[in-house]
């Protein structure tokens, strides 16, 4: 299981990342001028984004206990994820894709650069 803090380092972590309320003053995390994560709650996940809307619908597919969705994003490569079913290397992955996906692509070149 992994927490709001462990969210916010991983995010904290990457380039040109903030913190910044959301959505009835849940956290989010962006990176100018995009969203990559956040916390929803009832139930409370961490939402992210995947490469695909089929991807997505893969991840729900072979995991329902772990990935979901809501009708609200339906038609987009948005994934929720139930905090309790990950741990903090697999929290670093979403987030960090996600963030790959919504960064500006100077950032992730220089980014890839360095890893």
């Amino acid at each position: 299981m992994i927490s709001h803090d462990d969210v916010r380092r991983i995010a904290a972590s990457l380039p040109g990342a903030y913190e910044q309320a959301s959505f009835g003053g849940r956290p989010s995390w962006r990176t100018t001028p995009r969203m990559f994560a956040w916390i929803r709650e009832a139930p409370e996940a961490l939402v992210v984004w995947v490469s695909s809307e089929e991807e997505k619908v893969a991840m729900i597919a072979s995991e329902p206990q772990r990935f979901f969705t809501t009708g609200h994003y339906d038609g987009t490569p948005i994934l929720l994820v139930r905090l309790e079913t990950i741990d903090v290397n697999e929290a670093s992955e979403l987030v960090t894709e996600s963030w790959r996906l919504r960064a500006p692509r100077t950032l992730v070149k220089s980014w890839d650069a360095a890893h």
